[in-house]
């Protein structure tokens, strides 16, 4: 497995280990519901250096990216983040990614570990002759700094304000960039700093008592509770986009790879990702099967389960599933078989928690 900069410090804190993505990383340190209320309630710092950084330059970089991309580029200012997604021909997600507008010939594409390499191959061969990709993953670390308190804990140390930087923005200061987008519900910032400073500025955030590491299972329920997509979940290339966020994150006023399967399912919708709230702790887990009831007929199966788990802030199950678009509506009652046993869930929409700090000024 690859190794992050920062394994040794995790294995030093005692860090329940774990392979995600083809890379070893902490799973745990304290403990994931520890973690997830400690990030919920003052501040936590994430390893992500796993994730992949792709420079994509050039004077047709915005056009090439808006052709690659669903998002709208040409909209963005410098120091913008989009959220977007990466499709094949055929509609099929790629990737989901975050785009950022370092300059109008120079952008930043923040791509999930396990498909970096295939994302940077599949844009480097949409790219026109003046455009060029940079895979740029060795030269970054990432440090995920979340919660409440994450401002003031990550104010004390820089030389620069980040009380200006708005909800998905960015800030370069000095040789490193500050972003504001986060993946659990709270204020948060993302480090980006040269791999060699990375050490030092994980060790520097642990010096205050209030920020402490979570490790990756903290990070999925607090995902989970605001129903934020995991790829390889609930986006895969044999989904459609449209099936987790229908028109958002999309573009429809302009060409993209994938457009026209898009349009196909927009216009006749056959999945959707929906929401499931238990009154049970009994956590549903991917595959698991989901059931609409019938007064006439026995219970059909109609999807499957594709994340749940305990949400630590209800103190309840929760799910996400991807079933056929007409079969449910908000508020009703599906059946979800867990280990051979049928549990019923209320349909709901997301976010299952719903008093984050993620878009405070």
């Amino acid at each position: 497995m690859n190794h992050t900069i920062l394994n040794h410090l995790h294995i030093d804190l005692g860090a329940r280990m774990g392979e995600f993505g083809g890379w070893n990383m902490p799973i745990q340190y304290e403990g994931i519901i520890k973690e997830h209320h400690h990030t919920r309630t003052n501040c936590s710092i994430f390893d992500i250096c796993h994730m992949g950084e792709i420079e994509i330059v050039g004077d047709n970089a915005e056009r090439d990216l808006n052709n690659l991309l669903t998002a709208n580029i040409s909209s963005m200012s410098i120091n913008q983040v989009k959220y977007s997604f990466l499709l094949n021909e055929n509609g099929g997600v790629i990737d989901d990614l975050t785009i950022y507008k370092i300059d109008h010939d120079r952008f930043l594409l923040v791509v999930n570990a396990a498909t970096t390499n295939d994302d940077y191959q599949w844009i480097s061969k949409n790219l026109s002759s003046t455009t060029k990709a940079n895979n740029l993953s060795n030269e970054f670390g990432k440090i995920d700094i979340q919660g409440p308190k994450s401002r003031d804990i990550l104010q004390n140390i820089l030389n620069e304000p980040i009380d200006d930087i708005k909800y998905f923005n960015f800030k370069k200061i000095n040789n490193f960039i500050v972003s504001r987008t986060g993946y659990t519900g709270e204020l948060g910032y993302e480090l980006y700093i040269p791999t060699n400073s990375t050490e030092k500025w994980w060790n520097m955030l642990l010096n205050n008592p209030l920020c402490k590491p979570a490790g990756l299972g903290a990070r999925d329920t607090l995902r989970l509770e605001m129903g934020y997509p995991l790829y390889g979940h609930e986006l895969t290339l044999k989904s459609s986009p449209v099936s987790f966020s229908g028109n958002s994150f999309i573009d429809l006023n302009k060409t993209f790879i994938g457009k026209n399967h898009v349009l196909n399912e927009l216009d006749n919708p056959s999945k959707k990702i929906i929401g499931l709230k238990f009154e049970s702790k009994r956590a549903a887990r991917e595959g698991d099967s989901v059931f609409v009831a019938s007064q006439d007929k026995n219970p059909h199966k109609i999807g499957v389960v594709t994340s749940g788990s305990i949400s630590p802030s209800l103190n309840k199950a929760i799910a996400v599933a991807n079933v056929y678009y007409d079969e449910y509506k908000e508020g009703d009652i599906l059946l979800v078989e867990i280990r051979n046993n049928i549990y019923s869930a209320e349909v709901c929409s997301f976010p299952f928690y719903k008093n984050g700090s993620v878009r405070g000024d």
